[in-house]
């Protein structure tokens, strides 16, 4: 992989590298490792995990002073997880810049959100070594904080489709399913509506701000019902 290839992952993290190989470390799998015999980017994604904690952890604190100490847990729990990772991976291109063995590239390793995920977190310890605390701490909040935000506006509600789904599958398994069928308003003050379905026969509806608060009052109102 070319030195400008990388220049390219740089522009798009938002940070230049004192030592170009921390970057190309980090974005090495196992499996390439183990055919060319260089280290892999475990250890650095193993210390990118904890940098990833803290960090988001620090900022949910000093932010969010309203939430006692099991809801910014709830928070940081839905937010430092696989699938967000995943999604700042996609958002920044990281597939394109992986060092991956031929097996894993034959299999689709490139498009596997765990080695997608895992190069997050190693990215993020390339930064803290090569350049401190504040460009990983940086890199981090500005790809987190919207997800943290969403999730702040969730972490008190109770879980009524977790309660609906236990109490409708109570004599044998069901098919639930929950559609967005109508949204109005402008982009940044949507109001949506959602269906929910059991085995395909509508059994309530609701409506909320966003997508999952109108799913959570479509289930809220069906538990009632029945």
């Amino acid at each position: 992989m070319k030195l400008e290839t990388l220049e390219t992952l740089e522009k798009n993290i938002g940070y230049k590298f004192k030592d170009i190989e921390l970057l190309k470390n980090a974005l090495t799998h196992t499996s390439y490792a183990y055919e060319h015999g260089v280290a892999s980017n475990e250890k650095l994604e193993f210390l990118g995990d904890s940098i990833l904690e803290f960090v988001s952890s620090e900022y949910m604190y000093k932010k969010y002073t309203n939430l006692q100490e099991g809801e910014l847990t709830k928070v940081r729990a839905a937010v430092v997880c696989e699938n967000s990772l995943y999604k700042i991976a996609l958002l920044h291109n990281f597939s394109e810049f992986l060092y991956l063995g031929k097996s894993e590239i034959v299999t689709g390793g490139r498009k596997r959100k765990a080695i997608l995920a895992d190069s997050v977190e190693a990215v993020i310890a390339a930064m803290f070594i090569d350049g401190g605390l504040e460009p990983a701490k940086k890199f981090i909040i500005e790809n987190l904080k919207d997800e943290i935000e969403q999730a702040t506006k969730h972490v008190g509600e109770k879980d009524y489709k977790t309660v609906l789904q236990e109490e409708l599958q109570k004599n044998g398994e069901v098919k639930i399913e929950y559609k967005i069928i109508g949204e109005k308003g402008p982009d940044h003050d949507k109001t949506f509506k959602a269906e929910v379905c059991l085995n395909g026969k509508k059994l309530a509806e609701g409506i909320g701000k966003s997508k999952k608060s109108a799913e959570m009052q479509a289930a809220k109102i069906a538990l009632e019902n029945i």
